[in-house]
């Protein structure tokens, strides 16, 4: 499960709110992501672009490698 530090949690009211703060916070670095709560609930989370990109990179290694390993198992 991910963890989260106390700054990185807001409710969707803040976030509506603050929206241009909280979009420059997390797109300059000052955070890495902005987890978004609604009714109590985990509802969303915000990543830059950078970070964003870099998942998907990884998503796509992880893919490769699975695929290598099941065809050198057949």
């Amino acid at each position: 499960m991910a963890s989260f530090n106390q700054d990185e949690i807001y409710t969707a009211t803040e976030v509506v709110r603050n929206f241009s703060s909280v979009l420059t916070k997390v797109s300059s670095g000052d955070l890495k992501k902005a987890v978004i709560v609604k009714n109590n609930k985990f509802e969303a989370v915000m990543i830059s672009v950078k970070e964003f990109e870099r998942l998907e990179k990884a998503v796509d290694l992880l893919n490769i490698l699975a695929q290598k390993r099941q065809k050198d198992g057949d």
